[in-house]
């Protein structure tokens, strides 16, 4: 006897619910799988390669251990020299700001701007407002101990991914069966045939954002470096590395680069420098970079992409941002296939009208 077809629609939601509720619980272990995933190619070379499957696990499992390893290596003592200099500059940015911002604001505003350095009226305003200051106050001790837990929960989760990462690693090609076995199997023809085309597009997708972050931070990062800007070379791979974000990364770069220029110059000539650098960047990557190395993968258009990662984010916070694109883009190939079956559907076809009654002839 075939099962209502409205069991599969409630079964799909039930697993929706699940999930939603789950979110912040599921985040390192979506984390390992989409690494597992990416890595999963990377293992079956080795496989036929002549190696087992453990072998080949291992081998790439330490490989990328390894290579991230030595990038902390080499990052967090260049780090903790850009951020020593940005500390020692903060003398030239204090200067700058009375002697060039405080000027400039005085002058449009037509009101003595350097009042808010005077320690004097500062205690005055804090007293005039000091229920707001004791709710402002509140306010950050909040964050603060959220904060707090939020770095313990990063924590936790730098340890458990790397675990999770081995196991899912070693058992894909298991839990790939498993799921294939679950599935209905009059309909397992055509969701196999979506779950290949989705997986071809995602890997080619992500293969060519890879190389466009990796691109554009050495744009960046030269570019910066060719102005003067000390740490120009950690803000432009920073910059590059975020930009899986639409216009993200070129905002966190313009942002840590105008600080930055600040702190070592403290002009005007070394900002607009910065801001040809980032035009140009944003230039390339627009006009060359994702139209040749990533194009039309994912099958949507720009507003279509920021629209899924804010709507990932407000619905499933950090989570959601990560599974926003893959999400996105496996929701797009579902929907050509509806509209194929859709398209060849009796809805879809012109209903034939009725013929009327031959007239009948006059008596």
């Amino acid at each position: 006897m075939n099962a209502p077809k409205w069991q599969l629609p409630l079964i799909l939601l039930c697993i929706g619910v699940v999930l939603w509720l789950l979110a912040p619980v599921l985040t390192p272990f979506v984390a390992a799988l989409m690494l597992a995933w990416l890595g999963n190619p990377l293992v079956r070379m080795l496989e036929r390669a002549g190696r087992s499957r453990n072998t080949a696990v291992l081998i790439v499992y330490l490989s990328t251990t390894l290579i991230i390893l030595l990038g902390l290596l080499v990052m967090v003592p260049l780090l903790w020299h850009q951020l020593t200099a940005l500390l020692d500059g903060i003398p030239n940015l204090v200067a700058w700001f009375k002697q060039t911002a405080l000027p400039w604001v005085s002058e449009r505003l037509h009101r003595d701007a350097s009042k808010m350095l005077d320690p004097t009226h500062a205690a005055t305003v804090i007293q005039s407002h000091w229920k707001d200051v004791g709710s402002l106050t509140s306010v950050v001790l909040g964050y603060a101990s959220r904060s707090g837990l939020a770095v313990l929960l990063l924590l936790s989760y730098m340890v458990l991914v790397p675990i999770l990462l081995f196991y899912f690693l070693r058992d894909w090609p298991l839990l790939i069966q498993r799921i294939h076995d679950l599935l209905p199997r009059d309909l397992e023809p055509t969701i196999s045939q979506i779950v290949r085309e989705s997986d071809d597009m995602l890997m080619a997708f992500v293969r060519g954002q890879l190389l466009v972050m990796v691109l554009l931070g050495a744009i960046y990062a030269i570019g910066l470096w060719l102005i003067g800007l000390d740490s120009g070379l950690l803000i432009g791979f920073i910059a590059g590395a975020v930009s899986f974000v639409p216009y993200l990364g070129a905002t966190v770069g313009v942002v840590a680069a105008v600080v930055a220029s600040l702190v070592q110059y403290g002009d005007i000539s070394h900002l607009l420098w910065v801001g040809v650098v980032f035009l140009i960047g944003q230039s390339i990557e627009s006009y060359f970079l994702t139209p040749k190395l990533v194009g039309d993968r994912i099958g949507l258009s720009p507003p279509a992409v920021i629209f899924a990662i804010m709507a990932g984010g407000q619905l499933f916070g950090f989570i959601g941002i990560m599974l926003a694109l893959p999400a996105a883009a496996v929701l797009n190939v579902l929907f050509k296939h509806l509209r194929q079956r859709y398209l060849k559907s009796r809805i879809y076809g012109e209903v034939q009208a009725k013929p009327l009654d031959p007239p009948r002839p006059d008596v």
